[in-house]
Protein backbone atom coordinates (compact mmCIF):
# COMPACT_ATOMS: atom_id res chain seq x y z
CA UNK A 1 0.00 0.00 0.00
CA UNK A 2 3.13 2.66 0.80
CA UNK A 3 4.51 1.30 -2.35
CA UNK A 4 2.01 2.40 -4.08
CA UNK A 5 1.12 5.79 -2.58
CA UNK A 6 4.83 6.45 -3.12
CA UNK A 7 4.87 5.50 -6.88
CA UNK A 8 1.83 7.49 -7.45
CA UNK A 9 3.30 10.30 -5.53
CA UNK A 10 6.35 10.48 -7.81
CA UNK A 11 3.82 9.89 -11.48
CA UNK A 12 1.85 12.94 -9.91
CA UNK A 13 5.15 14.88 -9.28
CA UNK A 14 6.83 14.10 -12.88
CA UNK A 15 3.94 14.53 -14.62
CA UNK A 16 2.15 18.30 -13.34
CA UNK A 17 5.65 19.89 -13.48
CA UNK A 18 9.37 19.71 -14.10
CA UNK A 19 11.38 18.34 -11.31
CA UNK A 20 15.12 18.57 -11.14
CA UNK A 21 16.93 15.74 -11.21
CA UNK A 22 18.58 16.45 -7.67
CA UNK A 23 14.88 16.37 -6.19
CA UNK A 24 14.22 13.01 -8.28
CA UNK A 25 17.13 11.27 -6.57
CA UNK A 26 16.25 12.87 -3.22
CA UNK A 27 12.79 11.05 -3.48
CA UNK A 28 13.86 8.07 -5.31
CA UNK A 29 16.71 7.51 -2.48
CA UNK A 30 13.82 8.08 0.26
CA UNK A 31 11.52 5.29 -1.71
CA UNK A 32 14.68 2.57 -1.96
CA UNK A 33 15.36 3.30 1.97
CA UNK A 34 11.05 3.31 2.61
CA UNK A 35 11.16 0.25 0.68
CA UNK A 36 13.56 -1.39 2.67
CA UNK A 37 11.94 -0.47 6.10
CA UNK A 38 8.90 -1.83 4.50
CA UNK A 39 10.27 -4.98 3.32
CA UNK A 40 11.89 -5.03 6.85
CA UNK A 41 8.81 -4.34 8.90
CA UNK A 42 7.25 -7.23 6.85
CA UNK A 43 9.88 -9.49 7.66
CA UNK A 44 9.55 -8.48 11.51
CA UNK A 45 5.59 -8.53 10.88
CA UNK A 46 5.96 -12.55 9.54
CA UNK A 47 8.56 -13.55 12.35
CA UNK A 48 6.01 -12.20 14.46
CA UNK A 49 3.57 -13.96 13.22
CA UNK A 50 5.22 -17.05 13.09
CA UNK A 51 5.93 -16.70 16.54
CA UNK A 52 2.78 -16.11 17.32
CA UNK A 53 1.74 -18.73 15.77
CA UNK A 54 4.64 -21.07 17.69
CA UNK A 55 2.79 -19.34 20.73
CA UNK A 56 -0.33 -20.16 20.55
CA UNK A 57 0.76 -23.90 19.11
CA UNK A 58 2.87 -23.90 22.64
CA UNK A 59 0.07 -22.59 24.92
CA UNK A 60 -2.27 -25.26 23.47
CA UNK A 61 0.08 -27.75 24.10
CA UNK A 62 0.86 -25.95 27.69
CA UNK A 63 -2.93 -26.02 28.37
CA UNK A 64 -3.53 -29.71 27.24
CA UNK A 65 -0.56 -30.53 29.68
CA UNK A 66 -1.72 -28.42 32.04
CA UNK A 67 -5.04 -30.08 31.93
CA UNK A 68 -3.34 -33.65 31.85
CA UNK A 69 -1.41 -32.67 34.90
CA UNK A 70 -4.68 -30.99 36.94
CA UNK A 71 -6.24 -34.67 36.11
CA UNK A 72 -3.10 -36.52 37.05
CA UNK A 73 -3.09 -34.12 40.13
CA UNK A 74 -6.89 -34.99 41.08
CA UNK A 75 -6.59 -38.47 40.59
CA UNK A 76 -3.59 -38.76 42.76
CA UNK A 77 -5.55 -36.65 45.28
CA UNK A 78 -8.50 -39.27 44.97
CA UNK A 79 -6.19 -42.35 45.57
CA UNK A 80 -4.78 -40.68 48.59
CA UNK A 81 -8.02 -39.87 50.03
CA UNK A 82 -9.05 -43.27 49.24
CA UNK A 83 -5.60 -44.60 51.00
CA UNK A 84 -5.79 -42.27 54.25
CA UNK A 85 -9.26 -43.37 54.34
CA UNK A 86 -8.00 -47.20 54.31
CA UNK A 87 -5.27 -46.83 56.72
CA UNK A 88 -7.89 -44.88 59.13
CA UNK A 89 -10.01 -47.99 58.90
CA UNK A 90 -7.20 -50.27 58.99
CA UNK A 91 -5.91 -48.47 62.39
CA UNK A 92 -9.46 -48.52 63.62
CA UNK A 93 -9.81 -52.45 62.63
CA UNK A 94 -6.07 -53.53 64.22
CA UNK A 95 -6.94 -51.74 67.25
CA UNK A 96 -10.54 -53.35 67.78
CA UNK A 97 -8.77 -57.05 66.90
CA UNK A 98 -5.72 -55.92 68.97
CA UNK A 99 -8.12 -55.37 72.21
CA UNK A 100 -10.35 -58.27 70.68
CA UNK A 101 -6.81 -60.48 71.00
CA UNK A 102 -6.21 -59.37 74.14
CA UNK A 103 -9.42 -59.78 76.00
CA UNK A 104 -9.23 -63.25 74.58
CA UNK A 105 -6.07 -63.54 75.83
CA UNK A 106 -7.19 -62.05 78.98
CA UNK A 107 -9.79 -65.02 79.20
CA UNK A 108 -7.95 -67.57 78.59
CA UNK A 109 -5.16 -66.92 81.15
CA UNK A 110 -8.31 -66.80 83.64
CA UNK A 111 -9.29 -69.88 82.25
CA UNK A 112 -5.59 -71.40 82.80
CA UNK A 113 -5.28 -69.77 86.23
CA UNK A 114 -8.87 -71.77 87.22
CA UNK A 115 -7.62 -74.94 85.60
CA UNK A 116 -4.00 -74.70 87.08
CA UNK A 117 -5.77 -74.15 90.41
CA UNK A 118 -7.69 -77.53 89.79
CA UNK A 119 -4.85 -78.96 88.96
CA UNK A 120 -3.14 -78.02 91.50
CA UNK A 121 -5.48 -79.19 94.10
CA UNK A 122 -6.60 -82.19 92.20
CA UNK A 123 -2.76 -82.84 93.28
CA UNK A 124 -3.17 -82.16 96.71
CA UNK A 125 -5.93 -84.60 96.73
CA UNK A 126 -4.15 -87.45 94.73
CA UNK A 127 -1.24 -86.92 97.30
CA UNK A 128 -3.50 -87.13 100.21
CA UNK A 129 -5.66 -89.89 98.88
CA UNK A 130 -1.92 -92.01 98.05
CA UNK A 131 -0.89 -91.12 101.68
CA UNK A 132 -4.04 -92.29 103.04
CA UNK A 133 -3.22 -95.40 101.22
CA UNK A 134 0.18 -95.47 102.55
CA UNK A 135 -1.35 -95.41 106.19
CA UNK A 136 -4.23 -97.70 105.49
CA UNK A 137 -1.75 -100.50 104.26
CA UNK A 138 0.52 -99.80 107.22
CA UNK A 139 -2.14 -99.94 109.30
CA UNK A 140 -3.06 -102.99 107.68
CA UNK A 141 0.21 -104.87 107.49
CA UNK A 142 0.99 -104.05 111.32
CA UNK A 143 -2.96 -105.30 112.31
CA UNK A 144 -2.76 -108.31 110.27
CA UNK A 145 0.97 -108.93 110.87
CA UNK A 146 0.54 -112.45 113.06
CA UNK A 147 -1.37 -113.77 109.29
CA UNK A 148 1.30 -113.17 106.88
CA UNK A 149 2.55 -116.47 106.07
CA UNK A 150 -1.06 -118.07 106.35
CA UNK A 151 -2.36 -117.24 103.27
CA UNK A 152 -2.52 -113.15 104.20
CA UNK A 153 -1.01 -110.60 101.94
CA UNK A 154 -1.53 -106.84 102.16
CA UNK A 155 -0.73 -104.75 99.28
CA UNK A 156 -1.06 -101.71 97.44
CA UNK A 157 -1.05 -101.12 93.55
CA UNK A 158 -3.60 -99.15 91.16
CA UNK A 159 -4.69 -96.51 94.08
CA UNK A 160 -6.07 -99.44 96.20
CA UNK A 161 -5.38 -101.97 98.62
CA UNK A 162 -6.02 -105.37 98.09
CA UNK A 163 -6.00 -107.93 101.69
CA UNK A 164 -6.00 -111.45 99.88
CA UNK A 165 -6.52 -114.21 102.31
CA UNK A 166 -6.60 -118.05 101.07
CA UNK A 167 -9.07 -119.90 102.04
CA UNK A 168 -7.32 -122.17 104.00
CA UNK A 169 -7.14 -119.22 106.61
CA UNK A 170 -10.78 -118.52 106.27
CA UNK A 171 -12.92 -122.05 105.54
CA UNK A 172 -12.73 -125.65 105.71
CA UNK A 173 -12.53 -127.39 102.75
CA UNK A 174 -15.87 -127.13 100.65
CA UNK A 175 -17.76 -124.82 103.62
CA UNK A 176 -18.45 -121.04 103.60
CA UNK A 177 -18.60 -121.17 107.43
CA UNK A 178 -15.54 -118.96 108.77
CA UNK A 179 -13.07 -120.89 110.87
CA UNK A 180 -11.94 -119.31 114.07
CA UNK A 181 -8.62 -118.52 112.83
CA UNK A 182 -10.19 -116.68 109.99
CA UNK A 183 -12.70 -114.84 111.90
CA UNK A 184 -9.72 -113.65 114.28
CA UNK A 185 -7.98 -112.58 110.90
CA UNK A 186 -11.38 -110.70 109.80
CA UNK A 187 -11.98 -108.77 113.36
CA UNK A 188 -8.54 -107.36 113.10
CA UNK A 189 -9.01 -106.42 109.95
CA UNK A 190 -12.40 -104.41 110.49
CA UNK A 191 -10.73 -102.90 112.99
CA UNK A 192 -8.84 -101.39 110.82
CA UNK A 193 -11.94 -100.86 108.31
CA UNK A 194 -13.85 -98.69 110.95
CA UNK A 195 -11.22 -96.36 111.26
CA UNK A 196 -11.66 -95.38 107.34
CA UNK A 197 -15.23 -94.48 106.78
CA UNK A 198 -14.98 -93.43 103.24
CA UNK A 199 -13.19 -96.60 101.85
CA UNK A 200 -15.42 -98.57 99.66
CA UNK A 201 -14.72 -102.05 100.57
CA UNK A 202 -15.28 -105.00 97.76
CA UNK A 203 -15.71 -108.76 98.97
CA UNK A 204 -14.55 -110.32 96.21
CA UNK A 205 -15.14 -114.80 96.76
CA UNK A 206 -12.38 -116.68 94.73
CA UNK A 207 -12.32 -120.80 93.60
CA UNK A 208 -10.34 -122.88 91.39
CA UNK A 209 -10.99 -124.70 88.74
CA UNK A 210 -12.46 -128.24 90.10
CA UNK A 211 -16.25 -128.83 89.80
CA UNK A 212 -18.03 -129.04 92.48
CA UNK A 213 -19.75 -132.74 92.82
CA UNK A 214 -23.12 -133.06 93.86
CA UNK A 215 -24.79 -130.84 96.51
CA UNK A 216 -22.97 -129.26 99.48
CA UNK A 217 -25.07 -127.83 101.99
CA UNK A 218 -27.59 -124.89 101.48
CA UNK A 219 -27.97 -126.10 98.05
CA UNK A 220 -24.78 -124.69 96.42
CA UNK A 221 -24.09 -126.75 93.25
CA UNK A 222 -21.18 -124.34 91.77
CA UNK A 223 -18.52 -122.61 92.17
CA UNK A 224 -20.78 -118.98 91.76
CA UNK A 225 -22.83 -119.99 94.75
CA UNK A 226 -19.69 -121.37 96.39
CA UNK A 227 -17.77 -118.12 95.96
CA UNK A 228 -20.83 -115.74 96.29
CA UNK A 229 -21.47 -117.50 99.76
CA UNK A 230 -17.81 -117.31 100.95
CA UNK A 231 -17.55 -113.05 100.14
CA UNK A 232 -21.30 -112.78 101.75
CA UNK A 233 -19.78 -114.84 104.97
CA UNK A 234 -16.59 -112.07 105.36
CA UNK A 235 -19.19 -109.35 105.10
CA UNK A 236 -21.34 -110.87 107.74
CA UNK A 237 -18.55 -110.66 110.35
CA UNK A 238 -17.40 -106.97 109.06
CA UNK A 239 -20.85 -105.71 109.96
CA UNK A 240 -20.44 -107.06 113.53
CA UNK A 241 -17.95 -104.37 114.04
CA UNK A 242 -20.69 -101.14 114.72
CA UNK A 243 -17.99 -98.90 113.67
CA UNK A 244 -18.32 -99.95 109.84
CA UNK A 245 -20.18 -97.88 107.86
CA UNK A 246 -22.71 -100.71 105.69
CA UNK A 247 -23.47 -99.01 103.07
CA UNK A 248 -19.63 -99.45 102.20
CA UNK A 249 -19.73 -103.17 102.11
CA UNK A 250 -20.14 -104.96 98.62
CA UNK A 251 -20.19 -108.64 98.14
CA UNK A 252 -19.36 -110.60 94.83
CA UNK A 253 -18.68 -114.05 93.64
CA UNK A 254 -15.82 -114.03 91.06
CA UNK A 255 -16.19 -118.07 90.68
CA UNK A 256 -13.22 -119.39 89.11
CA UNK A 257 -12.90 -116.55 86.50
CA UNK A 258 -9.85 -114.64 88.06
CA UNK A 259 -7.19 -116.87 89.11
CA UNK A 260 -3.81 -115.32 89.91
CA UNK A 261 -2.22 -118.85 89.66
CA UNK A 262 -2.45 -121.98 87.31
CA UNK A 263 -4.95 -124.02 88.08
CA UNK A 264 -2.90 -127.05 86.97
CA UNK A 265 -1.32 -127.53 90.11
CA UNK A 266 -1.70 -128.27 93.67
CA UNK A 267 -0.09 -124.88 94.74
CA UNK A 268 -2.14 -122.89 92.37
CA UNK A 269 -5.42 -124.24 93.23
CA UNK A 270 -5.33 -123.07 96.70
CA UNK A 271 -3.55 -119.76 95.90
CA UNK A 272 -6.78 -119.00 93.41
CA UNK A 273 -9.18 -120.57 96.38
CA UNK A 274 -8.86 -116.98 97.92
CA UNK A 275 -11.29 -113.99 99.54
CA UNK A 276 -9.54 -110.76 97.99
CA UNK A 277 -10.95 -107.71 100.08
CA UNK A 278 -10.29 -104.50 97.61
CA UNK A 279 -10.06 -101.27 99.09
CA UNK A 280 -10.92 -98.29 97.33
CA UNK A 281 -10.77 -94.54 98.57
CA UNK A 282 -13.93 -91.56 97.98
CA UNK A 283 -12.96 -90.31 94.20
CA UNK A 284 -15.97 -88.62 94.60
CA UNK A 285 -14.63 -85.08 94.79
CA UNK A 286 -11.41 -85.94 92.56
CA UNK A 287 -14.27 -87.16 89.95
CA UNK A 288 -15.38 -83.77 90.33
CA UNK A 289 -12.70 -81.82 89.54
CA UNK A 290 -11.35 -83.83 86.89
CA UNK A 291 -15.18 -83.03 85.13
CA UNK A 292 -14.33 -79.57 85.84
CA UNK A 293 -11.01 -79.04 84.11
Amino acid sequence: MIKRIIVAGLILITTSSCVSRRLYNELNDKYQQSNQQLDLIQSEYDQLVAQNTDLEKNSTELNDLFKQVSQERDELQSKYKQLEKNYKDLESTSAEAIQSEIERLDHLKGTLDERTQRVNELEGKLSAMNQGLDRLKESLSDALYSFEGKGLTVEQKDGKVYVSMENKLLFPSGSWTVSAQGRNAVEELAKVLANNPDISILIEGHTDSDRITGNLGGGISNNWDLSTKRATAIVNILEENPSIVRKNLTAAGRSEYAPIASNNTTEGKAKNRRIEVVLTPNLDEINKLLSEL
